[in-house]
């Protein structure tokens, strides 16, 4: 598995560098012989759907290149808790070493993706699409936005780079609605996505030439208006006060998206161990 613009291999090394700092493993090197083998299943304890294991893999190849890994489930997998998701055996230090490393990657990136999919879930046959947003971990953005597509949704824009988003502030500098999409379309922007918390910003921001409406922190009633108003012209967007109770109702609205900041905010770890087994 690559993930599109991550180093794999640089995360590995940044992440065990923090864990092991300058002295090591002390416990591994202490309590375990060199020539130790550990046979280990990494196993979920909850219902979830997977991702991150080819991630959590590297950690181990990282310290024992030639640990055997036999991948029991792939990312994207919705599993039962009591799953096997992965056997390995390897040196008992590398691998006691990096499991830590290999969990916290797995059990985050499975929590978020499992918390997607409850989200897509709520949304089934309204034709409404679930999108993720920038409310990521610094530094985590590629890796939690690929969890949130294997939970089934599709990624918002990646950055400040990949399209403009007028928000409020930036509407009260700009002077308008109008005046700030016109001076993005100006700026040769193609992609620009206006911020409206009000339907009668909706012409004037179509006008000036909005290529993507987020509706902000509307009610059911106000989306439907808003979606009528657009009429196709540009997709839609909802977006805040969203959460498992409301989402089905604002997708029914006939919305384009549905965009939700907690599935990598807020998602919590899935339960996720690693156990020694029989060789």
């Amino acid at each position: 598995m690559a993930i599109a613009g991550f180093d794999t291999a640089a995360f590995v090394r940044a992440t065990l560098a923090e864990d092991l700092g300058d002295a090591g493993d002390i416990t591994s090197a202490a309590v375990i012989p060199a020539d130790a083998r550990f046979h280990g299943v990494m196993d979920s304890r909850d219902a979830i759907v997977v991702a991150g294991l080819d991630i959590a893999a590297a950690f181990f190849r990282s310290l024992d290149p030639e640990v055997e890994i036999e991948m029991l489930a792939k990312d994207g997998d919705r599993v039962a808790a009591g799953t096997d998701l992965m056997r390995l055996s390897g040196l008992a230090r590398a691998m006691l070493t990096a499991e830590r490393s290999a969990l916290n990657t797995v059990q985050h990136l499975s929590g978020i993706a499992t918390l997607t999919r409850r989200y897509v879930d709520a949304i089934a046959g309204t034709g409404a699409i679930l999108l993720d947003t920038r409310k990521t971990i610094p530094g985590l953005r590629l890796l939690e936005k690929y969890a949130t597509r294997m939970g089934g949704a599709q990624n918002h824009r990646m950055g400040l780079w990949d399209a403009a988003m007028i928000k409020d502030n930036h509407v009260a500098v700009a002077g308008g609605v109008g005046e700030a999409v016109r001076r993005a379309k100006d700026a040769g922007i193609a992609s620009i996505i206006l911020e409206v918390d009000r339907v009668d910003q909706i012409e004037p921001g179509l006008a000036a030439g909005a290529t993507h409406l987020l509706l902000d922190n509307m009610g059911v009633p106000e989306l439907r208006a808003a979606v009528s108003l657009v009429a196709g012209r540009v997709p839609t967007e909802a977006s805040g006060g969203v959460n498992l109770d409301t989402i089905r109702g604002m997708a029914e609205t006939g919305v384009t998206y549905v965009s939700v900041g907690r599935i990598t905010q807020s998602a919590p770890a899935a339960d996720i161990g690693l156990d020694l087994a029989s060789a």
